[in-house]
């Protein structure tokens, strides 16, 4: 039981690391840059890491620069305001990426600039190959080590964590939360003490300023995990922070 707990519970922070890390904050938002091998070998961690769930980052990252550009209005990828519910957001966001990361669908060239495209290993890594071999190595370990039945119904998330991490935000942090800043838009930050979502739930403070590394650090209980790892790889030169001009606290002082 301990084993399939530990698995599960590894497989959510690490392909959400990677989601926030590489996906979001690199692919989308240029954040900090790195060599083009770094960046091979973040293609390759998030494929490892992520799995079946595996999100390309050309596509992740045109798509989430339409959504900050067209955030709540109706050209957004996803948008509460305009899908009635969770599982029709979620059907237009997976068509929209797919589109977009098969290249089926055109889209204006500010938002395809300087995006990592490494088109060979995405064709292997969305494959239905590599999907049904992370598959199997799953059920293997489950078959392995649930010890009880119930146990297995923690599979089925597993198979989704990404688009399971992508509702939480895109859905839950545009409805319920506290805002630091009026913004265009509905987004909030979901969670306080984001222990669940390693800063993405932050994400009024990201839709304000969207190149900001730190999604975290406006209010003294918003600490951003993510960033963390961030600065340690800046300090080892893996990854160079771009400069990024620090946000001005007093409109938020003044409601805290």
């Amino acid at each position: 039981m301990e084993v399939i707990f530990i698995f599960f519970i590894a497989h959510w922070y690490l392909s959400l690391f990677f989601q926030t890390f590489f996906l979001h904050r690199y692919a989308s938002h240029k954040a900090f840059t790195m060599s083009k091998g770094w960046e091979k070998v973040f293609f390759i961690l998030t494929w490892f890491f992520q799995g079946s769930n595996y999100l390309s980052p050309y596509g992740y990252g045109i798509m989430h620069r339409m959504h900050h550009a067209y955030a709540d209005t109706p050209n957004d990828p996803h948008s509460p305001k305009y899908d009635e519910t969770i599982w029709k957001m979620m059907w237009k966001t997976k068509t929209i990426y797919s589109d977009i990361t098969s290249k089926k669908m055109k889209v204006d060239a500010r938002f395809t600039q300087d995006v990592p495209e490494w088109e060979a290993f995405d064709k292997f890594a969305r494959s239905w190959v590599s999907r049904l071999i992370w598959a199997a190595i799953y059920v293997a370990i489950y078959w392995q080590f649930a010890t009880v039945w119930w146990l297995w119904l923690l599979l089925p998330v597993q198979f989704l964590l990404s688009p399971i991490h992508g509702a939480i935000i895109n859905w839950f942090a545009h409805k319920y939360g506290y805002t630091n800043f009026k913004v265009g838009d509905t987004s909030k930050n979901f969670l306080p003490v984001d222990f669940l979502m390693m800063g993405e739930s932050y994400h009024n403070n990201h839709h304000k300023h969207g190149g900001r590394p730190n999604f975290g650090g406006i209010r003294w209980h918003e600490i951003d995990p993510t960033y963390v790892v961030i600065k340690i790889l800046d300090g080892l030169k893996i990854i160079k922070i771009q400069k990024y001009k620090e946000i001005e606290l007093t409109e938020v002082k003044k409601a805290a």
